[in-house]
């Protein structure tokens, strides 16, 4: 099963802890530049970044890191989104409209023809998610 592994520009303590809120996670791993064995090759600026972070979650890891010197941050996701799956219409529409604070809604959330609740937006890290609660089957 494929695991998301997200960049930050040296913000990825503060979005991880705001995910593990939002989502009942909990930040199992986490290790600066500074931290780490390669601290002497890393310039100064950087030894305070995460160099990588596990979040644990209910449904499996996101993994995540600061840029560091040698690859640059480039900006937030293009063309790709986190899709997040709930059954209760109230904790999705919950969920969303927390992930949504400080950020920007691409599509509300509301009800769709097949779901009882959809909506997608980009957050105020840059990583776009999709909140979908599936319609009961009859």
């Amino acid at each position: 099963m494929p695991t998301p592994y997200l960049n930050f520009d040296g913000n990825t303590k503060e979005a991880l802890a705001f995910y593990a809120k939002v989502l009942g996670g909990e930040i199992e791993f986490s290790q600066t530049f500074g931290e780490s064995p390669m601290k002497d090759q890393v310039p100064s600026e950087y030894q305070g970044r995460i160099m990588h972070a596990t979040l644990r979650l209910p449904d499996g890891p996101i993994m995540a890191s600061d840029t560091g010197p040698w690859a640059p941050y480039e900006g937030p996701m293009r063309s790709c989104g986190l899709s997040l799956a709930f059954t209760d219409v109230e904790k999705a529409r919950k969920v969303f409209n927390t992930l949504a604070e400080g950020g920007k809604v691409g599509m509300p959330f509301g009800e769709t023809f097949w779901a009882a609740g959809f909506g997608m937006l980009t957050d105020r890290f840059g990583i776009a998610w999709m909140v979908n609660c599936e319609k009961p089957k009859p």
